[in-house]
């Protein structure tokens, strides 16, 4: 494996540079959601898929879009519908007359683009849930035998409407854990409701202006992965996500706690979050900060903890007053970079 070259200062003051004219750019498009933007653009900086779970109308469809012309990304909208089947998002062989006769020719769908916005996704049936779940994680869907590798970068932001359960399909818990973060989308108080209507019409899109391109959306994605990870911050990693598991002294009511996956989410969110914040290294607070949005949509309830009105919100929060930041006296050197 070739070594990591470390991020340097200069590097980091261009990346953050470039992440503060996205976030002044989405901030145009969605008023009054800055917590949402910054968990969005964080989400993008580690290259991971975003569940998206409020009502509609909150400007979940505007925020993809004016994601989309920020970073000159193309971007698809898929209405998940049960009657939705894999070959309306994957694509599908079509006859067509080539220079060697008759032959089936694979013809893209909506999955081949940048940025996918899928839908209430948990009215989809199982099937084509699957079949979303391989371009996820694979990066490329398979389609009678051939695989298609999809655009790079890839990224699925996908909704779910909290209150109309009838008629749903409920996401299973290995599609849940390939979303990096899970946020919740709040209601807007009066006073952005107020800049709303003073400032958008009805079927008019908001102006978005370009900020990065293609290469320099990849140069400060390479700049991410670069952010350094301290051991004693890997460390606290591996215990909260241990903490999550039955039999650990803080998981009460917990039935199935989180992955190695939930562990890899909090690192290179925590990088991600550094670099936003224009430094080298990831640290406890940024882990903290994060934890919630990876943790919450990988913890398995039991039924006693239902019955006490226990979240897996409320369980993440005890976990990080429980779960010490070390267990053991930081080195020097890192005491100095503020972990």
């Amino acid at each position: 494996m070739t070594p990591i070259q470390p991020l340097t200062e200069e590097e980091a003051a261009q990346g953050a540079t470039s992440i503060n004219r996205l976030r002044t750019a989405l901030q145009q498009v969605l008023f009054g959601q800055e917590a949402l933007i910054d968990h969005v653009i964080t989400g993008l900086l580690a290259r991971g898929h975003l569940l998206l779970e409020g009502l509609p109308g909150l400007g979940k469809t505007e925020l993809v879009k004016g994601l989309s012309k920020a970073l000159a990304l193309e971007a698809k909208r898929v209405q998940f519908t049960p009657d939705l089947l894999p070959g309306d998002i994957t694509g599908n062989p079509m006859l067509q007359d080539t220079p060697d006769g008759r032959r089936f020719v694979f013809q893209p769908g909506p999955l081949f683009a940048n940025l996918v916005l899928a839908d209430e996704i948990n009215r989809a049936s199982p099937k084509t849930q699957s079949a979303l779940l391989e371009a996820m994680q694979e990066r490329r869907v398979t389609v009678m035998g051939e695989s298609h590798p999809l655009p790079q970068p890839f990224f699925v932001l996908a909704t779910q409407n909290p209150i109309e359960l009838e008629g749903t399909y409920p996401l299973p818990e290995a599609q849940l854990d390939r979303f990096l973060f899970k946020l919740d989308v709040k209601s807007n108080d009066a006073e952005t409701l107020e800049k709303i209507v003073l400032h958008r019409e009805i079927g008019v899109e908001p102006t978005v202006d370009t900020v990065m391109t293609a290469d320099s959306l990849n140069q400060v994605l390479d700049m991410t992965r670069r952010v350094y990870m301290p051991q004693p911050v890997a460390n606290f990693i591996a215990r909260l996500v241990k903490a999550t598991h039955p039999g650990e002294p803080h998981a009460g009511g917990v039935k199935y706690g989180a992955s190695p996956r939930a562990a890899l989410a909090l690192a290179a969110a925590s990088k991600a979050r550094a670099l936003m914040d224009q430094r080298l290294n990831a640290s406890y607070e940024d882990v903290r900060a994060v934890a919630p949005a990876v943790l919450r949509h990988r913890l398995l309830l039991d039924y006693g903890a239902k019955l006490e009105g226990l979240t897996p919100d409320l369980i993440v929060a005890r976990l990080l007053e429980q779960v010490p930041a070390q267990d053991k006296p930081l080195p020097t050197s890192l005491k100095a970079a503020k972990i």
